[in-house]
């Protein structure tokens, strides 16, 4: 009863209550998670089974979609597929029918051939049958003709073939007059425009030099010493500037002769430094021509780079430009040819400004045409092709070594440039005081210009005039006609082409007419 009347009993039990009740309590709390959780996990799974329906018919709308969107796609592929073949069909019909169209014609068309040649045989044969007719007729004409005229069939051809050539001829000349005028109308309009554009837009400086030099002495008595002590002095002058030294009574002056104008102008400047210095003796003179010698090669260089430089050819090779200023001492007809190329250079250039080619390449071209003239007495050929030949060896262009070779007709004409080289160097040449000739050689062109035009049968005098430039031709006009007067001109006109050679060109006149003279007394 003590024990439990003891306070601890109570405690002991109280605790044991409250650990029972706790227990349950725990329990009960633990069992309805367990079923939250039970429901939420069931809740998930429903969700999951929806949501997992749903994705599955969309994904089936989806792929259904697709083959669909497939299917179509395939269909109307089909269809461009099948229109494309009905397209193709229907081409192929037509070129079926046009193909069939077509053998038709032909077929038609050889039967047709076949008649038009049996006809044409039906037609040869009446026409054999008729030249047979005409040729009997012919012949009993001729028999006939020959027995009332009292002629022979060949002196009867003849008188023929004279009359039908004479009429051919004039017909042939009316003929050509009409033509001439008609083209001469516009031709000969544009090209004296050109031309003349060309030369007043040039005025060229006109430098003569010729085949001597003379120097001027202070006094006859350098002449002795020129000449030195037995001819010393002037036999080693001549030995080292290759140039002969004329010394005659001509008085305070001595002549230097020589074909090379470089040498020449050798001669004459260390002349004339010799002079100056007072020093003459071998050993002197060897020296100033050597220097001389220098000095000149280094002023045509300049003079060469300089000609250059006033054409705008760039880029031209050292050697040619040696070769250029050589040119600035060279003459051809009394004009100096570094000054005639610069002339033909800048006439080429306005020519083809005018014609719409390439300005530089035809100054370029012009500038080198007479390249070979410098050289032309050390190598064999005419200077045309030996220039050609220089071009080519120093890069220039085919196109320019060619109008080169081609400016005196060594080489056939292939380009405008090469007409246009021909034409400025013609100008140049041509044009009033550009060059002088010696009076034997003019003589004897005038000479040889009136006698081609006196061969022909007919003329009556003739006259070269113009400083040969013109050939005026006075005919019978009892044997010449006003038809024949044209050929006639054509004819001496090829004939001095064939025959003379001349700068520039000559104008052929032939003079027709008629007199009739009365005495009124």
């Amino acid at each position: 009863m003590d024990i439990l009347n003891h306070p601890s009993i109570f405690i002991f039990f109280g605790l044991l209550a409250g650990s029972a009740l706790g227990f349950v309590l725990r329990k009960r709390f633990v069992e309805g998670h367990a079923q939250n959780i039970k429901d939420q996990a069931r809740q998930l799974i429903e969700n999951a089974i929806v949501e997992a329906e749903q994705l599955k018919k969309e994904a089936l709308l989806q792929s259904k979609e697709e083959a669909y969107q497939v299917k179509q796609a395939a269909e109307d592929e089909l269809k461009a597929d099948r229109r494309e073949l009905k397209d193709e069909r229907n081409q192929l019909n037509k070129k079926r029918d046009q193909l069939k169209k077509e053998w038709d014609n032909c077929d038609r068309r050889r039967h047709e051939i076949s008649n038009e040649e049996e006809r044409i045989k039906e037609r040869q044969r009446q026409v054999e049958e008729q030249h047979k007719e005409v040729d009997n007729l012919i012949g009993k004409q001729r028999y006939e003709l020959s027995r009332i005229a009292g002629i022979s069939q060949d002196e009867a051809k003849k008188l023929l073939m004279d009359s039908l050539e004479s009429k051919a001829r004039m017909d042939a000349a009316k003929r050509l007059v009409k033509i001439e005028n008609e083209m001469k109308m516009e031709a000969d309009r544009k090209a004296k425009n050109l031309i003349s554009l060309a030369v007043s837009r040039y005025a060229g400086d006109y430098v003569a030099d010729k085949t001597v030099s003379m120097v001027p002495l202070p006094n006859d008595e350098m002449k002795g010493r020129i000449i030195g002590r037995e001819g010393r002095n002037i036999r080693a002058i001549e030995a080292a500037t290759g140039i002969d030294i004329i010394i005659d009574d001509t008085p305070e002056a001595v002549i230097l002769s020589g074909f090379n104008p470089v040498r020449r102008e050798v001669a004459r400047l260390a002349l004339h430094q010799l002079i100056g210095d007072g020093r003459i003796h071998p050993g002197r003179i060897e020296e100033v021509v050597e220097k001389v010698t220098k000095e000149l090669e280094v002023n045509m260089r300049e003079a060469g780079e300089q000609a250059t430089f006033d054409v705008g050819a760039h880029g031209v090779h050292v050697e040619l430009i040696n070769i250029l200023g050589r040119l600035k001492y060279r003459t051809s007809y009394g004009q100096n040819v570094l000054q005639h190329s610069l002339e033909v250079a800048f006439l080429c250039g306005i020519m083809a400004a005018e014609l719409g080619l390439d300005v530089k390449l035809a100054k370029r071209a012009g500038l080198l045409h007479d390249i070979g003239k410098a050289v032309d007495h050390e190598v064999e050929g005419s200077h045309a092709v030996i220039g050609r030949d220089l071009a080519k060896k120093y890069g220039e262009q085919e196109e320019i070594s060619y109008a080169i070779g081609a400016h005196h007709e060594d080489l056939p004409p292939q380009s405008v440039l090469d007409v246009l080289v021909q034409s400025a160097d013609a100008l140049s040449g041509a044009r009033p005081g550009a060059r002088k000739e010696m009076l034997q050689s003019y003589v004897k062109r005038l000479e040889d210009l009136e006698g081609i035009a006196n061969a022909f049968d007919g003329v009556e005098k003739s006259y070269a005039i113009q400083a040969g430039r013109e050939l005026r031709i006075i005919v019978d006009s009892g044997k010449i006609g006003d038809s024949d007067a044209l050929l006639m001109s054509q004819d001496i006109a090829k004939s001095i082409e064939d025959k003379l050679t001349y700068p520039g060109q000559i104008r052929v006149t032939v003079i027709r007419e008629t007199r009739s003279v009365e005495y009124a007394k």
